[in-house]
């Protein structure tokens, strides 16, 4: 955990303690709310091998990134809620892993991962705590994939430099998470999120690779309720 999630996670703690002392309520059917925080995605990685001619067991890993999010949910009722998560893209490096560890950096992509959910919110609106757990949709879509010299290298040496694209995709995610609220008004949470996502990296040579990335997402934000 990186030191901005380190700490948006203590200022979470000490606001926790704050919010079991003073009371407060939560969100209600028919009610809005916008949130802030700071998201960081970890690639759980198992890699298909690069096709042919590449060296048998020829895989990559991807490095996990942190950046801001911006989420905003409808009390549906008082204990269910429709959320939408939109952030800037994360920012992932791509490894030689298998075959190909030790070769360094292979590339960068960013991928932007908007995704929305119907939650569930355990325990009456007036509760100070409240757990909850989602089900939902989420559309990986990347962009500015580069490949490096290191793959240009590995893949078509003494050729062109080597690229690679990965076609955005749809995954089924699931989330829990704690609410803690403050007062009328203001809240916080913390939310993890798993989504299952297997995509295919496609090399300007003709080769392919499959790749599951089934990332998990840690959300540390605050909250306002309208």
């Amino acid at each position: 955990m990186n030191v901005r999630l380190k700490s948006a996670v203590t200022v979470l703690a000490a606001a926790c303690a704050m919010a079991v002392a003073s009371g407060a309520s939560a969100q209600s059917a028919g009610q809005w709310t916008a949130k802030v925080g700071a998201g960081k995605i970890t690639p759980k990685v198992q890699s298909g091998d690069v096709s042919a001619p590449a060296l048998p067991g020829s895989k990559v890993a991807v490095s996990s990134d942190t950046e801001p999010v911006f989420i905003f949910a409808y009390g549906l009722t008082d204990n269910v809620s429709a959320e939408l998560d939109l952030g800037v893209p994360y920012k992932h490096k791509l490894y030689g892993a298998g075959a190909l560890e030790g070769t360094g950096q292979l590339g960068t992509v960013e991928a932007l991962p908007p995704a929305a959910f119907i939650q569930y919110r355990f325990f009456e609106p007036t509760a100070t705590v409240r757990p909850f757990v989602g089900l939902g949709l989420s559309y990986a879509y990347f962009r500015k994939a580069t490949g490096s010299g290191g793959l240009t290298a590995l893949l078509n040496t003494g050729g062109p430099a080597a690229t690679f694209k990965i076609d955005g995709k749809f995954s089924a995610a699931l989330q829990a998470g704690v609410a803690v609220n403050f007062n009328e008004r203001w809240f916080a949470d913390l939310t993890f999120v798993k989504s299952y996502l297997k995509v295919e990296n496609k090399y300007s040579t003709g080769q392919t690779q499959q790749v599951k990335l089934d990332p998990v997402g840690v959300i540390v934000a605050v909250g306002y309720k309208f």
